[in-house]
């Protein structure tokens, strides 16, 4: 037998007799006293004529309470999200150095060559090690600060809540 309030995940596609979805619904406190008298408004409702169930759909629940060195979390509190945005003055202070030859170029193709000082026709880079510093003004700040994905790995499954059952004691 279930206590009335348990909640667990199922992998059907509907809630079973004396169920119902951790959806947020509102319900009528007249119908689902016991229920009521368990949750109260913690998750929504006016508390007159309906509560609210738990909106757990894309959410993972975790623990409530306060521990050790743990941010408090009260019951019924809703935290996070799915994507965040990024700006520069959440990276940490970097440079980018970039270093140039400073004979004149060889070879008119970047690709696997350094920058040179202008050599004779147009040939931009070289092939020779780098041995000067260049102004970190050359590599400028990218990005466009776009919403990040951080959701972790999921599977869908539906959590249920027990309408009927045991009424629970309480300690």
């Amino acid at each position: 037998m279930n206590f009335i309030g348990e909640i667990k995940l199922i992998g059907e596609s509907f809630a079973p007799s004396g169920w119902a979805l951790c959806n947020g619904q509102l319900l009528a406190i007249q119908s689902n006293s016991a229920l009521y008298s368990i949750l109260g408004t913690t998750y929504g409702g006016n508390g007159t004529t309906t509560f609210a169930l738990p909106n757990l759909q894309g959410t993972v629940p975790v623990g409530a309470g306060n521990g050790p060195g743990l941010t408090p979390l009260p019951l019924g509190e809703q935290y996070g999200t799915e994507t965040v945005t990024l700006n520069v003055t959440n990276l940490p202070s970097h440079t980018h150095n970039v270093k140039a030859v400073s004979a004149n170029g060889t070879v008119s193709t970047p690709t696997g060559n350094y920058f040179a000082d202008k050599g004779r026709f147009d040939n931009d880079y070289t092939t020779n090690l780098p041995n000067v510093q260049m102004n970190p003004l050359t590599v400028g700040v990218a990005g466009n600060s776009l919403p990040v994905p951080i959701m972790q790995p999921y599977m869908a499954l539906y959590y249920v809540i027990a309408l009927q059952g045991v009424f629970p004691a309480r300690n």
